[in-house]
């Protein structure tokens, strides 16, 4: 019977881990097989930004870029886009049933904190699963700092 493996590949673990059993064998490289690997992938490319690959400069999201911008129903409709136009190209594995993108409270809206949901299906197994990539837009700005602080 074929596992995982066999479907869907394997990848490097993120980060990248090297792993010794005993003296007696070599050190290899720790492996992410699956549903692993895609979510992985994911991490990965949400977190890099256009140009950061030099062989692949389209690669990435370019989220970094929206940091410092006012929160509204535009960036939140862009961003949606960003993400899907990138999972398109770019994890030929999986399709997106939907991505939303949020804020749970007030609390999250006054720092800067967005929640991307994607919910996939993985073509190989058609099986469907959720990923969260938690975004802070103004994460270390001197507003969100004055922000905690007024709120204590």
């Amino acid at each position: 019977m074929l596992d995982a493996k066999d479907f869907l590949g394997c990848g490097w673990a993120f980060p990248p881990t090297f792993r010794k059993e005993n003296e007696d064998q070599d050190c290899y490289a720790q492996l992410a097989v699956g549903r692993e690997d895609i979510e992985q992938s994911l991490q990965i490319l949400l977190s890099t930004s256009l140009g950061e690959r030099v062989m692949l400069p389209q690669y990435g999201c370019n989220l970094s870029d929206y940091q410092f911008e006012s929160m509204s129903n535009t960036l939140i409709g862009f961003i949606t886009d960003l993400v899907s136009n990138a999972i398109l190209y770019y994890e030929a594995r999986i399709k997106v049933d939907k991505i939303t993108v949020s804020q749970s409270d007030s609390w999250d809206a006054i720092q800067g904190f967005l929640r991307i949901n994607i919910d996939y299906t993985i073509r190989a197994t058609n099986s469907r699963y959720n990923y969260v990539y938690d975004f802070y837009i103004r994460e270390g700005s001197a507003d969100a700092i004055n922000a905690m602080i007024a709120i204590r």
